[in-house]
Parts: C-alpha cells; structure tokens; sequence
C-alpha cells in the first residue's frame, strides 16, 4: 500500500511539468504553483531550471536528472514516489519527455502504478508546425536526425512517402548537412526553418530544400524545428511492383552492399529482415 502525502487536495504522483521554450511569460500559473508546491522537482540541468525559481521566485528541493545518471537517479526518484511523495520533473525547456530521458522516468512510474498527471505548455514542434502553413492533418514528429550520414539516410528513406507534414529537430551547426540529406532522400520539397521560438530574434524561414540550403551556407545561429511537407504515400508503379528480393539484387547491381539493401527493403516493405536475409542468401 503506498503512502500519500497532502497535496493542496490534488493526487500525488509524478507530475509532467512543461516550462517556456524561451519566453517567461509562457509559464503558466499551474505550472508555478506545482513546482513550489511538489515535495521534489527533478531537473534536466538544475543551473537552467535554478534561473526559473529564481525569476518565479520558487524555493524548492532541486535535483538532477539527465541522460547520464538517469539509472540511478530514476530510481532514487521512483522510490520517493512509493513513498507517497509528489515529483515534478521539468526538462531544459518544453514538453518533459520529448527528445529527454523524462520518457524513462514516466514508464517507470506506470509500470510502479503509480500516477502521472502532465500539465499542458510549451512545446517547439507544436508551435512550428502550426506557424509553419504546411498541413496539420496529419504530422509525423521525428526529433533528431541520426548523425551519421548513412544512418541519416536509412532514417530519411522510410519517411519517403510519409503524407503527413515531418517534424524535425536540429542544431545550427548541423543544419546544412541535415538539409543536404533531406534533399538527396525526400527531394526538393517545400520546407519551414522555425528559429529561436518565442525568443526576441523568433524567425520562419519558408521555401523549398534547395533554398534552405543555400541559405544556411552562411553562418546560422539558433535551435530549429524543421517542418517539411509530406509526400504523396504513393510509391512509383515500379518499386510497387518490384518483388523484394529483386529489388535487392537491383540495388546491389548498382552498387549497395547487399546487407544495407536488405534492411533498407525491409523497412520499406515492413517484411522481418531476418527472414528476408535468408530467403536472399538462400536463392
């Protein structure tokens, strides 16, 4: 049985709290309210989150939990929440848990059956796609990129014939490469570069991949969310028409190694891999 504490009359738990994306003024007052009232708040980078008690003038125990001691200190916290405490977990910015280990420490509580109450606000995809002008129907949020060029690739080709409008995230520095590689794989499509959301210099940036490209040659500054329309969800009569494993050995004629080709086919095809690697080393 666990044991609860008094909360100002709301349920103990693990509590989603979401903080500006660069504008103050976005806290909400629910959002202040909860970090000064939880018995703990666990903090991405308690330096960055310590500026934001300071401005809201909140005074509360702080303590750290990131990508690197997310193990042992998820189960410190996971343990206080048995105990009937309330933590509130905050990222950098945003939305705790998109693209940060936050997603670790709720599936945790879950599966401890214990409550997760996540308080609406600030989020960076949300806000570029809808400024973006591209389709809200229907989107797909992606996140980071893989780095590695091959990767990346491997990545991008199966959201080829995604419809829906593609979210991505990525740092000024790899922007350039990042665009490279949407042009080669998704094409020359209509792009959003949002820059430095709610911030002073806040920046769209609209035109196609090419554009975007020649654009960010120079020397580019700022976080972006990168929204790219979506593509037809046809794909051409030929390649639908294209048995796998023929399409394999067309790709290693043309110069793929056999193993990327295969991995490549069963992503696309949504055939198991291991399966399809046999069935190829077989023939």
């Amino acid at each position: 049985m666990r044991a609860t504490s008094s909360f100002k009359g709301q349920e103990n738990g693990l509590y989603i709290v979401p903080t500006p994306i660069g504008n103050l003024e976005d806290m909400t007052i629910r959002a202040i309210r909860i970090l000064k009232e939880a018995d703990i708040v666990a903090a991405e980078d308690t330096r960055q989150t310590m500026k934001l008690f300071r401005h809201f003038e909140i005074e509360n125990k702080l303590v750290s939990y990131h990508e690197h001691n997310k193990q042992v200190s998820g189960a410190r916290l996971l343990a206080d929440l048995e105990e009937g405490k309330t933590v509130a977990l905050v990222s950098d910015a945003g939305m705790p848990g998109i693209s940060d280990p936050g997603s670790d420490l709720i599936r945790l509580a879950i599966e401890a059956d214990i409550p997760v109450v996540v308080l609406p606000g600030a989020n960076a995809a949300l806000t570029a796609l809808i400024a973006s002008g591209l389709s809200t129907d229907r989107f797909l949020y992606y996140g980071f990129l893989p780095r590695k060029k091959k990767d990346r690739r491997e990545a991008l080709e199966t959201l080829r014939y995604e419809q829906g409008s593609l979210i991505f995230y990525e740092a000024p520095h790899r922007l350039r490469e990042m665009l490279q590689g949407l042009l080669e794989v998704l094409g020359d499509r209509p792009v959003v570069l949002a820059r430095e959301l709610t911030k002073r210099y806040e920046e769209y940036i609209r035109g196609t991949v090419s554009e975007m490209i020649a654009w960010a040659a120079e020397d580019v500054r700022g976080e972006f969310v990168v929204i790219v329309e979506g593509g037809t969800g046809e794909m051409p009569e030929e390649k639908v028409l294209l048995e796998p494993l023929e399409e394999i050995e067309q790709s290693v004629a043309t110069g793929e190694k056999p193993n990327a080709a295969i991995k490549r086919v069963a992503k696309e095809r949504g055939i198991d891999r291991q399966e399809l690697y046999r069935l190829y080393h077989e023939q």
